[in-house]
This record gives C-alpha cells, structure tokens and sequence, in this order.
C-alpha cells in the first residue's frame, strides 16, 4: 500500500496552516541568520586583513597606519550595520507577505487593494521612514561617515557606534549615546577624514618681543615633530601665521600645526604644554583675560539651582530699617561762578 503524502497533507486540516506559517517563520529565522553570518564574516575578514596588512592587533592602532586601511575598516563596518539592517528588513516583510498569503489565500486581491491603500497612506504618513532609509544609505554609500568616525552631524557630535538603515548612533565627549535620525541629517562635518589642523592662538604680552616669541614657538612645535613619539602623527612642517589680533591687553600670534585627523586633540595638548615650558625660559608671561563667555552646557551650570545665589531674601521692613538707620548727606553747596576775565 502506497502511502498517499498529498492526501495526509490534506487530511491534516487546521493544522495544515499551522504547520505551513511555522515553516515560514523557521525558514526566515534561517535565513536571517545565514545571512548576518555572512555579513559579519565579510566584515571581519577585511578588518582582519586591513589589520594583517598593517601588522597591528589592535584597530585603534589604525590611527597611525595610512589613511586608506583607516577607511577601509570604517567603510566596512558601516556598510555591515546598514546591510544587517536591511536584511531583517526584507526577511520580515517577505515571511508577513507569505503567511499572509496561506491564512486568506482568497484574499490576493482585497489584499491587493489593501496594499494600494496602505501604499498611499503610508506615501503622506511614512515620508519620514522612507527619507530616513534613503539618507542611510546614501551616506554610507557615499563613504560620508563610517563607524569609529568624530562627526558632527548638526544635532549632535561625538563617535560614531554604529550607522544603521534607519538611525545613526553619536558618543559624545560627556558619554551620552545620541541617537540621530538619517533623515534629520541635513549637513555631515567628519573631523577623521583625512588630516586635521591644530590652531593655537597664544596670547602675549604687549609690550613682548613678537619676533623672539614666534621663534620660540616654532622651535617648539619642530621639536615636537622631530620627536621620535609624536614624529608619526605630524603630517608636515609646523608653521607661524603671525600676528592674529591685537589690542590693549595682549597680542595673539597663531601656530598651526597639520595632523593625523584622530591625533589633533593629543598633539594639541601636548604642544601647549611644550609652548608653556618654552616661554618661561624666554621670560614671557601670559596675560590674564578677562573675558570669559560659556556656552551650551557650561552656560547651564550657572543657572538657579546649579549655583544658587549667595544672597538671602531681604524683607520689606528690613529694607526700611536699613534705609533709617543711614546718614542723611548734606546737600552739596552750588559752585561759586564768577564773570570771566576778558582777554
């Protein structure tokens, strides 16, 4: 006796749907799966080789290898979160169209009529969405940012963590994670690639030798290009601007100093420090300014409840009391004028 699999499936009634929308979901599960491995595979392996080419084992160490192999990786990475998101994006759609289609299969066309519906509804309502995944992709493709990237993206700066299909994720400097729509990102400032500038405008005294305190200050940023550990994160030689402002209180003479775009902070530091300890050998001393305007969250602090006012609430007969308890002034005598003598 010949065992009859059509008639079996067919004797199986309720469970014949049950069986077929677990299937789907099993198979898109799998598929979702494979395909992220894949992905993920990809990714390590040009990382990896871009970390082979470059004898380094650690990527932070990238920042010192050429600029090439530091967007390789970048490129990469951000390609493989983009592409991660879009795969589920596709899975899902496809296993709801299929499940869809073995609940109703007599629904194909009132659920393509509902399919128009939803399409021009979602054409006014979803705009959004749909410009939110353009400009992901877009941006990614066009190598505009990439994970490990300093950008600023308008709303928000920091560190790229990660650049999906729809949402890009900022680290700034306080550690808060923003979260940033792709499709609110009208303008991308990338601060890695490439090269830097660090510009110091050191202010000096008035009275100061301008020509001795330039020389002292390129002689400086030199030794600091010469030397054997900041010698890779220089890309040329330093340079004097000269005189950037003047006025009553001091004069500011500008150095730059062209860098490795992920360096630019360290190398700064460190020249202030160089510049410091060389204009007090030269007998320079800097000028006190007076002039100190906050800004964004260092304004903030200075809010009521931040920094309270130390002065108390002074009460009505308070006032009064201390208005009595002055000495009346005299009033001042008119001055005494005279006719002027005539020449």
């Amino acid at each position: 006796m010949d065992f009859d699999i059509q008639a079996w499936w067919e004797s199986l009634g309720f469970w014949q749907v049950t069986i077929e929308v677990l299937g789907i979901i099993v198979v898109a599960t799998l598929v979702r799966l494979i395909l992220q491995l894949v992905i993920k595979g990809v990714v390590h392996r040009v990382v990896h080789r871009a970390k082979k080419k470059q004898g380094v084992d650690d990527t932070m160490a990238l920042q010192a290898s050429p600029l090439a192999a530091v967007r390789i990786v970048q490129r990469t990475r951000a390609l493989g979160g983009v592409l991660s998101s879009a795969v589920t994006t596709i899975v899902a759609i496809v296993a709801v169209l299929l499940i869809i289609g073995v609940i109703a299969p007599d629904a194909t066309g009132a659920f393509a009529l509902i399919t128009a519906a939803l399409g021009a509804g979602l054409g006014f309502g979803a705009q959004n969405v749909v410009k939110d995944v353009l400009n992901g992709i877009f941006m990614v493709v066009e190598d505009q940012l990439g994970v490990g990237d300093v950008v600023d993206l308008g709303p928000a700066t920091g560190v790229v963590e990660y650049v999906g299909i729809r949402i890009t994720d900022l680290r700034d400097v306080n550690g808060t994670l923003w979260h940033v729509r792709n499709g609110e990102i009208i303008r991308v400032g990338n601060l890695s690639q490439g090269w830097a500038r660090v510009i110091i405008d050191l202010a000096v005294p008035y009275d100061s030798d301008i020509d001795a305190v330039e020389e002292r200050m390129l002689e400086t940023a030199l030794g600091l290009q010469h030397d054997p550990k900041w010698r890779r994160l220089v890309l040329e030689k330093p340079e004097i601007w000269g005189i950037e402002s003047i006025s009553a209180e001091a004069i500011v003479v500008r150095l730059v100093v062209k860098t490795r775009s992920g360096s630019k902070d360290d190398v700064a530091r460190e020249l202030r420090v160089r510049l410091k300890r060389g204009l007090d050998e030269l007998g320079v001393r800097l000028p006190a300014l007076n002039t100190i305007n906050l800004s964004g969250l260092e304004g903030a602090t200075s809010v009521r409840g931040a920094r309270p006012p130390k002065t108390g609430q002074v009460t009505v007969q308070e006032a009064v009391e201390k208005a009595a308890a002055k000495p009346n002034r005299a009033p001042r005598a008119p001055r005494a004028s005279g006719p002027k003598d005539p020449k």
